[in-house]
């Protein structure tokens, strides 16, 4: 009830906070490596594509709030776990184009190249928000492959170090929500008898 009643103001302090934290992140470079010594422990690239699931239900609920928690969550999941004892070279070389990436010059190609993310954000928790299942799976899975392709055409070798938790990440995703939205469905069709 409490979420129902505030969920744009809730909402409005999550997108905030994600804001800050994004700014603060790529211009702070202290703060930023220290986030990405954590982020090199892989249980953060396996969680990552997870919480598409509660951004989905959220968009089919039509949460504002929901939906804002949880991409402030995914953005600060990255930092969640401790700093690996073992970091691959693989992992680490990637990671360290990832920070360059952020931390370099902000040109008009990189920053729509960028926008990309909030884009398929948007258009994510459009499909769902209209309760269009197709439209969502649609998108989940030209987020994973375009961020696949991304990691392996710009950091080369290295980006290959994503793939797994990418795939493994995109199965969860599809199957949870293709089941989770057929259950909603149904309950909902119950409750309109």
């Amino acid at each position: 009830m409490f979420f129902k009643k505030y969920d744009k103001l809730i909402a409005s302090i999550f997108a905030f906070l994600t804001l800050l934290f994004f700014i603060f992140a790529i211009s702070n470079r202290d703060f930023l490596e220290w986030a990405f010594a954590r982020h090199h422990n892989q249980l953060s690239w396996f969680i990552r594509p997870i919480f598409l699931i509660p951004f989905c239900y959220f968009a089919y609920k039509k949460s504002w709030s929901g939906i804002s928690i949880t991409i402030f969550s995914l953005f600060t999941s990255m930092f969640w776990f401790p700093e690996p004892e073992i970091v691959s070279e693989q992992v680490a070389l990637f990671l360290e184009y990832e920070v360059d990436y952020l931390t370099s010059e902000w040109g008009i190609s990189k920053i729509l190249l960028t926008l990309l993310v909030p884009i398929s954000f948007l258009l994510l928790g459009l499909g769902f928000w209209k309760r269009n299942l197709w439209i969502g799976l649609s998108v989940i899975i030209m987020m994973a492959f375009g961020k696949m392709m991304w990691s392996i055409f710009s950091a080369g070798e290295s980006g290959k170090s994503i793939m797994i938790p990418a795939i493994v990440g995109l199965l969860l995703c599809v199957f949870f929500i293709y089941w989770g939205f057929k259950k909603l469905e149904k309950n909902k069709m119950n409750i309109d008898k």
